[in-house]
């Protein structure tokens, strides 16, 4: 008989590790959290505050050694995503990682192959990269229509994600660890289009362009504020890809699929509510401020598929490769940013030199 609860314990009490915390405590039936660690003290007040019945640890370690866990659910600081997953694999628990899994692409590569080594121990462990928008209800039905073949095959994929500008100035601290704009704001869009073009569709050229708008410092980081983003695949199927840190007005993601018959475009008329207010000024809506006002319900979903997929021995709905491959992608997008360069393909998948003038 499996177990009636999946016992969690939660790393980290960020933003993020909030959001986790509070979709698994209280709006997932079969999720119990027995145990968060962080080493941030007032993240650790939080948690005492917020959730009930849930041992708070300073130290991750300690959590791991000192519970009976089943899951951990990896929301901690980007640069410790790996190491704490690899940590939570090798106990053979199930591991929900946020991502990306981590900014240096052997490490994350890394906890694949940790993942494929405890497989062989623990054939019913589930790791998963915690890609929100694949649980999103329009982004799936768009997708379900595709995959039943209502609209012929995808021929071009467009996608954005375009953050509000943040006037704080705290932005500029955290880009210094983000890994770059691609890695950062693209890394959703990257995820989407390899699910809808083919998680396995060989990849023959991208090249990137961006500049810097209103983060002049993002310069000496070798970053930009808005990137826009050109990919061939094989089969004639291309994508273009845009990620802004300026917008004015809130968060603005969204995704058109072209196909050889029909085009579905997700997210393109942006709205936080279904409130249109008419005034002096005109008629507007308001859009969402920040990404999880816009998917909240995506990562309720994410977690009860998880717990689900844990539970039940089924499979999780992302690949771990899917999600390095992610990774990779963006981390190539990075390059020909900061290089201007256009990077070429070879059948192996690996990078090759080649000149515009051989064009």
């Amino acid at each position: 008989m499996p177990s009636s609860k999946l016992r969690i314990g939660i790393a980290g009490l960020g933003r993020m590790g909030k959001r986790h915390a509070v979709n698994f405590h209280d709006l997932t039936q079969r999720a119990q959290v027995v145990a968060v660690s962080t080493p941030d003290p007032t993240e650790r007040v939080w948690g005492k505050e917020n959730l009930e019945g849930v041992k708070i640890y300073e130290d991750y370690d300690d959590m791991l050694a000192q519970e009976n866990l089943d899951a951990v659910i990896v929301a901690s600081a980007t640069s410790v995503h790996a190491e704490q997953a690899i940590k939570a694999i090798s106990k053979g628990y199930h591991v929900l990682c946020e991502k990306p899994l981590s900014i240096d692409l052997k490490v994350a590569r890394s906890v694949l192959q940790a993942y494929e080594n405890s497989k062989k121990k623990n054939p019913k462990q589930k790791v998963m990269c915690a890609f929100s928008r694949r649980f999103d209800a329009s982004y799936r039905e768009a997708h379900g229509q595709i995959a039943e073949g209502q609209h012929g095959s995808p021929v071009v994929f467009r996608s954005q994600t375009a953050d509000l500008l943040d006037k704080t100035g705290s932005f500029v601290d955290y880009a210094k660890t983000s890994g770059g704009i691609f890695v950062d704001c693209s890394i959703h869009d990257i995820d989407l289009m390899l699910w809808f073009l083919g998680e396995d569709r060989k990849l023959k050229s991208l090249q990137a362009v961006g500049v810097t708008a209103v983060h002049p410092e993002l310069n000496a980081m070798n970053d930009r504020d808005n990137a826009v983003a050109r990919l061939e695949f094989d089969g004639g199927k291309v994508a273009s890809l845009y990620c802004s840190r300026m917008m004015a007005a809130g968060q603005e993601d969204t995704t058109e699929i072209i196909c050889e018959k029909g085009s579905l475009r997700v997210n393109m008329e942006g709205r936080k509510n279904h409130v249109v207010v008419h005034d002096a000024k005109g008629a507007r809506r308001d859009l969402p401020q920040h990404y999880y006002e816009r998917f909240r319900e995506a990562f309720i979903t994410e977690a009860y598929e998880f717990t689900t997929c844990c539970l039940d021995d089924v499979a999780v709905p992302i690949t771990l490769s899917s999600s390095v491959r992610a990774i990779e992608i963006a981390m190539a997008l990075q390059r020909s940013l900061v290089s201007g360069n256009k990077i070429y393909f070879g059948e192996d998948g690996q990078e090759i030199s080649k000149t515009m003038s051989k064009l």
